[in-house]
Order: structure tokens, then sequence, then C-alpha cells
């Protein structure tokens, strides 16, 4: 499950001149509303991160998955630390998904 975000969470940066709205969910992974429909993505790209944990599933490795997308300034950090998140939401939703112990 995600965090649940108030609306003072809300991060306001300039970029390129542009205003540039993001909700963090790490340092490098954030949900920016407007882009890519709010689903997460890698700061300051359009880059969703669900792609890349896909790549890697598929077998990819984290250098593979930075050459494939070279042009978004993809980083080992940033690889790692959706791999992280994804990890974190996974754990948190299968304890949640457990009965109360009686």
């Amino acid at each position: 499950m995600l965090k649940q975000f108030k609306p003072s969470d809300l991060v306001v940066e300039v970029v390129n001149g542009e205003p540039y709205k993001y909700y963090p969910l790490g340092e490098h992974v954030v949900m920016a509303p407007g882009v890519c429909g709010g689903r997460p993505t890698f700061k300051y790209t359009r880059l969703e991160v669900e792609i890349v944990l896909v790549d890697l599933k598929a077998g990819y490795s984290i250098d593979d998955v930075i050459v494939d997308f070279q042009r978004s300034n993809l980083t080992k950090e940033a690889v790692q630390e959706a791999i992280d998140l994804a990890q974190e939401a996974f754990l948190t939703s299968s304890k949640s998904a457990l009965p109360a112990a009686v």
C-alpha cells in the first residue's frame, strides 16, 4: 500500500523555468500529479518505475536497464531505491492481507 499524502507533502520546484510538483516516495522516486497519471516515476523524468521493474523481472541487470534508459539519466541508486520501495510495498501489503491473530 502506498503512503497516503497530505496536500502539505507536495513539493514544488522550478525545473527549466517550469513548476514541477511531486510527492516524494524517496530521493529518486516520486509521484507527480499530471505526469504518467500520477504513477510512480523517476524524479525529473516521465520514466515509470513499473517499466524498470518489469525489465528487471525479465532478467535484465541494473546496468542493462541504465543503458536502455540512458536518456533519462537513470542511476544505479535510483533503480535500487525503486527495488527497495517495491519490496517495502510488497511486505506491507502482504502483512495487511493476513487475518488478525485471535
